[in-house]
């Protein structure tokens, strides 16, 4: 725990985070702050992941009906032909290239691929949809000193973009049920009534964006570990089942997430001793917290035997990454996938670009080369 100059407060440890993740005097709402941040979205609609409970849990609850159990719990398994064709038609196009990078041709097209399918975008559509994402995650790293303010006006555009294409298709619904979640989403009155249509697009949006961004890392962090622990990729390949252990330790050891910026505390709470004033900013530093000495043995080896791996990748409480599911099993494939059909891959450079993000850890790109070089 450590008080920052401007007064917003550092928690870093195991324990203190998942207290705080689980404390309900605890904020998600950038309202709730003394000193509040501009959400940057114009005045849209927020997702439910900036809200509190009750409107946060009646939401989620609402979009999780359609998105995973109890109500839908074969959600990520319906999608396992297409997860497994997408991967493959990818992958497929790496065939004989001496380099490829892993983020432009598998990690950055998957998931946008996927969430456009899952939603119900027309394929026709799907371009537009990951340009707008593209500029999205690029004004993600604006730097004002560095960057021509097109970036950031580019990724307010998009936004927009996404949000008004968004929002036709969703009144194309009404009245037109189908299995794509938009239509469910539209057509449903379930005990918490029905959504919004603003509601539904900022549901959609989130996970969009939001997974987007886990789900690229998640892939591009997986394949820069492995590179670098050669002994486990030959492993991988021998073992597949190994996988599904494999991605919870890089969702502890390099996860895509590396901190929750901001915690609004409601009134004076006390975290390690100290007192957090209301309304004081809390950050929370997931990714140390997985590599927390007092919780994980040898916290800094990359260890895909590791038993009790109650990491931090995907956050704790309320606020428990709704798409981690997805993201996981789109891991899974894309990684075993690689390891079974890229022939001797190296990296071409070792660390590679990194976004300048501090929340978001990943490469901007990772170069690899296959065969004889």
């Amino acid at each position: 725990m450590a008080r920052q100059e401007d007064g917003s407060y550092v928690v870093s440890t195991y324990r203190e985070i998942t207290d705080v993740l689980n404390d309900p005097r605890l904020s998600s709402d950038v309202r709730n702050l003394s000193r509040p941040t501009p959400s940057g979205e114009g005045g849209a609609p927020s997702s439910f992941i900036h809200m509190d409970p009750p409107e946060h849990d009646r939401l989620r609850r609402m979009a999780m009906r359609h998105f995973g159990p109890p109500h839908t719990p074969g959600l990520v398994t319906g999608l396992e032909g297409f997860l497994t064709a997408t991967v493959g038609g990818l992958v497929d196009e790496l065939a004989g290239k001496e380099r490829i990078d892993v983020v432009d041709d598998l990690a950055f097209p998957l998931p946008v691929t996927v969430v456009c399918h899952l939603l119900g975008v027309p394929r026709e559509d799907e371009p537009r949809f990951r340009r707008w994402v593209n500029d999205i995650m690029n004004s993600v790293d604006y730097d004002p000193e560095t960057d021509p303010k097109e970036k950031l006006d580019k990724g307010v555009r998009a936004r927009n973009d996404v949000r008004q294409c968004l929002g036709r298709l969703v009144e194309q619904r009404h009245g037109h049920p189908g299995d794509d979640l938009l239509s469910r989403l539209a057509n449903d009155d379930g005990p918490d009534g029905r959504m919004t249509d603003a509601d539904i697009v900022a549901t959609a949006k989130l996970l969009l964006v939001a997974g987007h961004e886990t789900t690229v890392n998640l892939i591009a962090n997986g394949m820069l570990t492995l590179l670098r622990h050669p002994h486990v990729l030959r492993r991988l390949r021998d073992e597949p089942n190994l996988i599904v252990p494999l991605v919870e330790e890089l969702l502890r050891y390099e996860p895509p997430v590396h901190i929750i910026p901001w915690r609004a505390a409601y009134s004076d709470i006390t975290v390690a001793g100290t007192v957090i004033p209301q309304g004081s900013q809390i950050m929370l530093m997931l990714a140390a917290g997985s590599r927390d000495p007092n919780r994980f043995h040898d916290p800094d080896r990359f260890d895909p035997d590791r038993h009790d791996n109650q990491h931090l990748g995907f956050g704790s409480g309320t606020h428990l990454c709704f798409g981690g599911p997805l993201a996981r099993r789109e891991t899974q494939i894309a990684l075993t996938e690689l390891v079974r059909r890229l022939d001797r891959p190296r990296l071409v450079v070792d660390p590679p670009p990194y976004r300048r993000s501090p929340v978001l850890r990943g490469p901007v790109h990772l170069d690899v080369e296959q065969g004889d070089g």
